[in-house]
């Protein structure tokens, strides 16, 4: 296959144009370059995490150009292996990256050139600390004027550079471009600083409220004896090329990926989305208003993202056009208005596939507040993420609520006592166990861990110079990235990367140095006389790198299990203890009285949200009517019929359709159509969701009927769009293919 950029998916009456602007492509894509990397280093996927879960696949169109646009940003070079390996596999497309020009060199710039990436240069790489310190001399009447002491604008600073605040008070630094360069120490900027800390960053005030507005409006300027803030410069970045290759590569009908926020972080919220995404899809629309250019955000959802054999949910969202009248305003110079509605249809876009919380704390609260709902029941991965973002949403619109507040109180007691305790929410059901029952289970699951050792210690010991060095070298680079960083908080999402990156390194010379010492205990004494003379040398060397690697990955395997018993032993040891016992017992009974009012609240709550909330449940009420609890302590439920569903779709609303019927229900599932979910996520252990769909005694409802107008019409286009790529198959296969195709097998 010659090489081609994503211009083969487009229609074909776009082939001409396309080789027109195939040989100005500054970035090209290697069709046979991109799929034999991502063939290749998918594998790092599969060992890093135990499951990656892809969701809403069906929405993404297979032809036609395409701006993916993903959040949140929390593992810095995985999260693009991640998406292009998705979208590869689940909807057939190829996507360039955004890149940050900094780390386009070694390795990751190697694979970035494969896989036709954008190197983009960023100001915050770029921005130094300047001399002096700066602030507002008349923050109220005068606010875009910054002036210094002890600064040199017109040597340091450039128009169209900006200015970085330090962060500070667990928030990233503020950041603003440079308009005009009055003197050495005075400047203006763009706009104004928005917001209480950055204000108060410049003005030494406390007079602020949390709307950034100055309280006391006779004071104008900053408060009395204030010398200023320490702040960095950027040059200004000339990003003339970036936007062209996007441009030429998007009106070709390929696709672009960008991490809107503008870097990677560790944040428990979305980071403000940069104007440069919007400007792509814009420019790109300007130039060429009937490309039939689409936006599709992309939600990856991690659980712990930084821990080795973790799980993740890329969740698609519904395809979405920038109108022409917005289109219209920006190419008539209404560009700054343009923009704005522009991010602000990603944001809410992408509000819609993730799970934001304004800070840690609370997303264990959300999360507990999950576990305490769903008392009992294993859940399908996804759903834990669609629960967990109904519940963030729950909370953003009613966390000034008395009932809100108190549950969030009780909640985040209970996760005190979990943590002083040491034991996870579902390990408190173990007090529900006699005492017999605790010692037979904590004995058999000693045994068993102690039979899968024998598969374990092996490999762990041939492996531990590997995982000691992915663990010192991310936890420097976490250290490095956080005091580099005005986002970051641990600085966690570079660990992944850089546990991945030491271990590609590491791990091909540890197997030859293994095989080489294989081969030097042959020749010493044939391995204890067990070998012919016969048999070469170069036998063992190659035979090492089958052993060996295969003692690791048995170790992996049979470690992955041994771990969840470990981690299960605890409790069961302080449920046999007199003292911890009655603990547990305790925390028993208070988690029966907190789902209970969990349960209440979001049963009050949820029919203001959602007009069709009984209907839209993604779990039906785990309480009876009379509210009554069995002896463990969990909620009584009747026996449900084997065709008597949890779950109702009907009569279903646009709240209920945020969940696609092909990923919720387990018959349509099984159509090749419209299945999204590969075969072989099944194998996935111990899964706290569950497992697949119908999994973990969780029963899930049929299709139901099509009840609303929009939707029959969807589900019509969605199956006259693959009988038209079957045909084409077939006139493929047949050797009746259209230009584009025969482009496409060149």
């Amino acid at each position: 296959m010659a090489d081609s950029t994503p211009a083969e998916e487009a229609p074909p009456s776009t082939v001409a144009q396309k080789k027109d602007h195939k040989e100005k492509e500054l970035y090209p894509m290697s069709a046979w370059k991109y799929d034999a990397f991502l063939h290749t280093f998918s594998v790092l996927v599969d060992l890093f995490f135990r499951e990656v879960h892809p969701r809403g696949a069906w929405r993404v169109p297979r032809t036609g150009p395409i701006l993916f646009v993903a959040a949140p940003h929390a593992n810095q070079f995985v999260d693009g292996l991640v998406l292009q390996r998705t979208l590869k596999n689940e909807a057939q497309r190829r996507v360039g990256l955004l890149i940050a020009e900094k780390s386009v060199h070694g390795f990751i710039g190697w694979g970035s050139r494969q896989t036709g990436s954008v190197p983009v240069g960023r100001a915050q790489d770029k921005a130094k600390p300047a001399s002096g310190v700066i602030y507002l001399p008349d923050p109220i009447n005068d606010p875009t004027l910054v002036r210094g002491v002890g600064t040199d604008f017109e040597k340091d600073a450039e128009v169209g550079g900006m200015i970085f605040l330090p962060s500070t008070k667990g928030q990233s630094g503020s950041s603003i471009d440079i308009s005009k360069i009055i003197g050495p120490e005075e400047v203006r900027i763009k706009r104004p600083f928005k917001g209480k800390v950055p204000l108060q960053q410049l003005t030494g005030r406390d007079d602020i409220d949390e709307n950034g507005n100055f309280t006391n409006k006779e004071l104008t300027g900053p408060k009395d004896g204030y010398e200023g803030t320490k702040f960095k410069l950027a040059p200004h970045i000339d990003q003339t090329e970036v936007y062209k290759a996007v441009f030429n590569r998007l009106r070709t009908g390929g696709c672009i990926g960008i991490f809107p926020e503008g870097g990677s972080h560790d944040r428990t919220e979305l980071l403000p989305l940069k104007a440069g995404v919007a400007i792509m899809a814009l420019g790109t629309l300007a130039e060429d208003p009937d490309c039939g250019l689409q936006i599709v955000p992309v939600g990856m959802n991690y659980f712990h993202a930084h821990k080795f054999r973790s799980r993740a949910v890329v969740e698609f969202g519904a395809p979405f056009q920038i109108p022409n009248d917005i289109v219209e305003k920006y190419k008539n110079n209404q560009r700054r208005d343009a923009i704005g509605q522009t991010l602000d249809m990603v944001h809410q876009a992408l509000s819609a596939v993730t799970v934001s919380a304004p800070d840690y704390d609370t997303l264990m609260c959300i999360q507990a507040a999950r576990r305490l709902y769903n008392t009992g029941k294993k859940l399908p991965l996804p759903m834990v993420v669609e629960l967990n973002r109904r519940l963030a949403v729950g909370f953003s619109k009613y966390k000034d609520d008395p009932r809100i507040i108190d549950l969030m109180d009780n909640v985040k007691d209970y996760n005190k006592q979990l943590h002083y305790l040491n034991i996870k929410d579902h390990q408190v059901s173990y007090a529900k166990m006699t005492i017999p029952t605790v010692i037979f289970t904590l004995l058999y699951r000693i045994i068993k861990m102690l039979v899968l050792s024998i598969g374990v210690i092996p490999g762990l010991v041939l492996f531990a110079p590997v995982f000691i060095a992915t663990k010192y070298i991310s936890h420097k680079k976490a250290k490095e990235a956080l005091a580099a960083s005005s986002v970051k908080i641990q600085g966690r999402d570079v660990m992944a990367t850089w546990k991945l990156l030491v271990a590609m390194a590491f791990t091909p010379v540890l197997y030859n140095l293994y095989s080489v010492l294989f081969c030097i205990k042959v020749y010493q004494d044939r391995l204890w006389g067990r070998v012919p003379e016969w048999v070469p040398f170069w036998l063992f060397f190659f035979g090492g790198w089958v052993v060996f690697p295969a003692i690791t990955f048995a170790a992996l395997r049979f470690g992955e299990v041994g771990m969840d018993i470990l981690k299960s032993l605890r409790p069961l040891v302080l449920c046999l203890s007199p003292t911890s016992g009655y603990s547990i017992h305790k925390l028993r009974e208070r988690r029966a009285e907190l789902s209970d009012k969990v349960v209440k609240v979001i049963n009050d709550l949820g029919p203001d949200m959602y007009e069709d909330f009984e209907q839209a449940r993604l779990v039906s009420d785990p309480f009876r009517a009379d509210g009554l609890l069995d002896q463990a302590g969990l909620p009584k439920t009747e026996p449900t019929p084997p065709d008597s569903p949890h779950l109702s779709r009907k009569n279903t609303t646009r709240s209920s359709q945020a969940i696609p019927r092909n990923e919720s229900f387990s018959n349509i599932g099984s159509v090749g159509i419209f299945a999204t979910r590969p075969p072989s996520r099944s194998r996935s252990r111990s899964s706290s969701s569950g497992g697949g769909f119908g999994s973990g005694g969780f029963p899930v409802s049929g299709f139901t009927v099509l009840d609303t107008h929009e939707g029959f019409n969807e589900a019509s286009n969605k199956i006259r769009a693959a009988m038209r790529q079957r045909g084409q198959l077939r006139r493929r296969k047949s050797g009746f293919s259209s230009d584009d195709d025969a482009s496409e097998g060149a």
